[in-house]
C-alpha cells in the first residue's frame, strides 16, 4: 500500500454518480439507520468496482449530495434531526472510514449532521475522510434556503468553531481540500474565501438539474475554478429514488474542472464513473507562482471591496440563535430581507 501521508505530485480523481435513496418515506430513526447502512454497503461495491477499472492511482472519490438521506419534504426541523441526522462521531462515519481505509483514498460526501453545541437544529455538511479514515475537513453549508446554517446562529457558533472553522482547508497529501455544497458554486464569496486560505481543489457534493445547456450551475462551476485558479470535483446524483420528484429531475452532468476552466471529464445522466481525471498539483502551482495577465488570483485587490461588504447586511445573521424553528422561518426571513432591500432602493 502507498504512503498515506507522502504528498502526490498528481493523482486521479473521480466524481462518483450514484443513485440517492430517500428516507422519508421511512418511518422512523431505526429503519432510517438501515437504509443508510444498505446505502453505505452499495456505495462500497460500487468505489471497489470503480477503483478496479480507473486504478490504484485514484487517490480521491467525492459522492453526490444528500446520497445518504435525500432531503426533507415536509418535515420540521426537530423531525428531521431526530429521523435522519448523523453524529458528528456516529456509526454511518464509522463505516465511511473503514472504506477509506479499505481502499487508501480520501472520501468525500454531505450529510445532514447534528452538532450537541446547537440542540434542536441540524447543518447540512460536507466532510473529507483521509485514508487512515479521520475526517479531516468538517464544512457546513453556508447557504441554504431551507435549513439551518452556522450564519443563522453566527455568533455561537464563531465562539464554538472560529472563523477558520467555518472556511476549512484541510492540507492533504493530495493538496489543500475545500468544500461547496450544491447551489453554493453560485456564491463567489465563499469560494474566494476558501481560496485566501490556500484552497487548491473544491469539493462539490450537489444535486441539481442536468442539461445539454449551460445551467446558471455549470458556468459558475468553470468560473469558480477560473477565478481562484483551482480543480473543482462536481459530483451530481444519478437520480432521487424513493421520491414524489420524478426520479431523473436532478441526474448527469458530474464533472471534473481544471484550474484553466477546462472540462477534463464528464458524464452523462445514470450511475456512473466516467467522471474522473487526472489532478496534476505540479501545473496548479506552476501556474501560481507564474507572473502575468492570467494568475487572476495574485492579481486579486480586496481592500477594494473590503469597506463595501462591512457596510452591508443583505439576509441577517442570528435569526434562529434564540427562537424556536419552524419552517416557515426560512420563507418569511427572505420576503422581510427583499422588502428591506426594496425600501432602501437596492433592488
Amino acid at each position: 500500500m502507498a504512503d498515506q501521508t507522502q504528498p502526490l505530485d498528481s493523482f486521479r480523481a473521480l466524481a462518483l454518480q450514484v443513485t440517492c435513496h430517500a428516507v422519508n418515506q421511512a418511518s422512523d430513526r431505526q429503519e432510517v439507520s438501515v437504509l443508510m447502512q444498505k446505502t453505505i454497503t452499495r456505495l462500497t461495491k460500487q468505489i471497489a468496482a470503480s477503483l478496479a477499472f480507473i486504478g490504484s492511482d485514484c487517490r480521491l472519490i467525492v459522492l453526490p449530495e444528500y446520497f445518504l438521506t435525500g432531503f426533507p419534504m415536509g418535515e420540521s426541523v426537530e423531525a428531521w434531526a431526530n429521523k435522519a441526522c448523523i453524529e458528528i462521531n456516529g456509526y454511518e462515519y464509522e463505516l465511511l472510514s473503514k472504506i477509506a481505509q479499505k481502499y487508501n483514498i480520501f472520501l468525500a460526501g454531505n450529510a445532514y449532521e447534528l452538532d450537541p453545541n446547537f440542540p434542536g437544529l441540524y447543518f447540512q455538511t460536507c466532510f473529507v475522510i483521509d485514508p487512515s479514515g479521520v475526517v479531516v475537513l468538517r464544512y457546513r453549508r453556508l447557504n441554504s434556503m431551507f435549513a439551518p446554517t452556522p450564519h443563522d446562529v453566527w455568533d455561537k457558533y464563531l465562539d464554538c468553531y472560529g472563523l477558520e472553522g467555518v472556511f476549512p482547508v484541510a492540507k492533504t497529501a493530495i493538496g489543500n481540500l475545500a468544500a461547496l455544497a450544491s447551489e453554493e458554486i453560485l456564491y463567489p464569496e465563499l469560494a474566494r474565501c476558501l481560496a485566501m486560505r490556500g484552497a487548491e481543489i473544491f469539493l462539490h457534493s450537489t444535486s441539481e438539474v442536468y442539461s445539454k445547456n449551460l445551467t446558471p450551475k455549470d458556468a459558475a462551476k468553470i468560473t469558480r475554478a477560473v477565478e481562484n485558479m483551482a480543480y473543482v470535483v462536481s459530483a451530481n446524483t444519478a437520480g432521487l429514488a424513493d421520491s414524489p420528484i420524478p426520479i431523473g429531475s436532478v441526474d448527469g452532468g458530474s464533472k471534473i474542472i481544471d484550474h484553466r476552466g477546462i472540462i477534463l471529464a464528464e458524464t452523462g445522466a445514470g450511475e456512473s464513473m466516467a467522471a474522473f481525471a487526472e489532478i496534476d498539483l505540479v501545473a496548479l502551482r506552476r501556474d501560481r507562482h507564474r507572473p502575468g495577465l492570467n494568475n487572476i488570483l495574485s492579481r486579486q485587490r480586496f481592500e477594494l471591496y473590503a469597506q463595501s461588504y462591512t457596510q452591508s447586511t443583505f439576509y441577517p445573521a442570528n435569526t434562529m440563535l434564540n427562537q424556536p424553528v419552524d419552517r416557515k422561518h426560512f420563507m418569511e426571513t427572505q420576503q422581510k430581507t427583499i422588502e428591506r432591500l426594496s425600501e432602501l432602493g437596492i433592488i
